[in-house]
């Protein structure tokens, strides 16, 4: 498991810049920079909805990644020490990026 900073302020699960969602799931199939990549477990926070002070964040999370061309990939897992999710004012997913990404 990778520890996860998170910087999209606007997703349910974000908590000080930790996930509550326990596990997260990165896009990018054909990524071949960070900017091919997001956070597909990004929800965004809503007035009438739940928020991540409902849920416990962690440091550490598991993190599932299709993003075939990362170094850090082995068998659709993140095998990072360190994860960056980036996407200040993301609206959806495709708003997010993973930082570290790092072409293999």
């Amino acid at each position: 498991m990778a520890e996860l900073k998170c910087g999209v302020e606007n997703c349910c699960y974000n908590a000080e810049c930790y996930c509550c969602k326990g596990d997260i799931m990165v896009g990018g199939q054909h990524a071949d920079t960070s900017r091919g990549t997001c956070c597909e477990s990004f929800a965004q926070k809503r007035d009438d909805s739940y928020t991540s002070s409902l849920f416990h964040p962690s440091r550490t999370i598991s993190i599932d990644c299709e993003a075939e061309k990362c170094v850090y990939n082995s068998n659709y897992k993140c095998h990072a020490d360190h994860v960056d999710i980036r996407g200040c004012g993301a609206a959806d997913c495709k708003g997010t990026e993973c930082a570290t990404f790092k072409e293999a």
